[in-house]
């Protein structure tokens, strides 16, 4: 039985070249599941960042207006 294992790994003597190919298919298909996860991860913390600066600057301009309502008020035309 040891003896199925050993030539199973020695691949008929082809494991010098079987070996690194399987340990770099498996490296690609582990970047390939991680990459869109961690970039998944990136997006988000970026977006709740920009909301975040979006909501302080909104704050920001409604003080400075003395707005509190939120709502915007249009600009006059001067002819």
């Amino acid at each position: 039985m040891s003896g199925s294992w050993q030539a199973f790994l020695d691949m008929g003597g082809y494991a010098a070249y079987v070996w690194p190919a399987y340990a770099v298919f498996l490296a690609v298909l582990l970047g390939d599941s991680l990459v869109p996860t961690l970039r998944r991860h990136r997006i988000v913390q970026e977006l709740r960042a920009r909301l975040v600066r979006q909501a302080v600057r909104q704050d920001a301009a409604h003080a400075a207006t003395g707005n509190e309502s939120g709502a915007t008020a249009a600009p006059s035309r001067s002819t």
